[in-house]
């Protein structure tokens, strides 16, 4: 088994344990789309604790990446998917927390 298929492996045993589901396609893509820092103990998950990380997502991946408009229903899905996966879950794994925004925002058609 490839780095990257353990990584998705280990994603898709942490929904598991969250009760939450997401399309393995879009995990995948998305997983693909971040590349290397998946394999990073530290870039390979997002601190919601920390402003300065949360503003990297916002900025880099929801208005950089996909391309959205800046307003506050990004930083109402942030928020949305830290409560989901638990704000004290040491785990928010990157590729999970942005499959998630992704489809609270219905951005899916960007990995199609």
């Amino acid at each position: 088994m490839s780095k990257f298929d353990e990584a998705i492996e280990t994603y898709q045993e942490s929904l598991k344990d969250l009760g939450i589901t997401i399309d393995t396609d879009l995990l995948t893509a998305v997983a693909k789309g971040l590349g290397p820092s998946i394999y990073n103990a530290d870039s390979s998950k997002v601190s919601s604790s920390d402003s300065e990380e949360i503003a990297r997502v916002k900025n880099n991946f929801l208005i950089g990446k996909l391309g959205l408009a800046d307003g506050p229903e990004l930083d109402a899905a942030i928020d949305s998917v830290v409560e989901q996966l638990g704000a004290s879950n040491r785990n928010k794994y990157r590729a999970v927390f942005y499959a998630l925004l992704v489809i609270k925002l219905g951005q899916e058609s960007f990995y199609a």
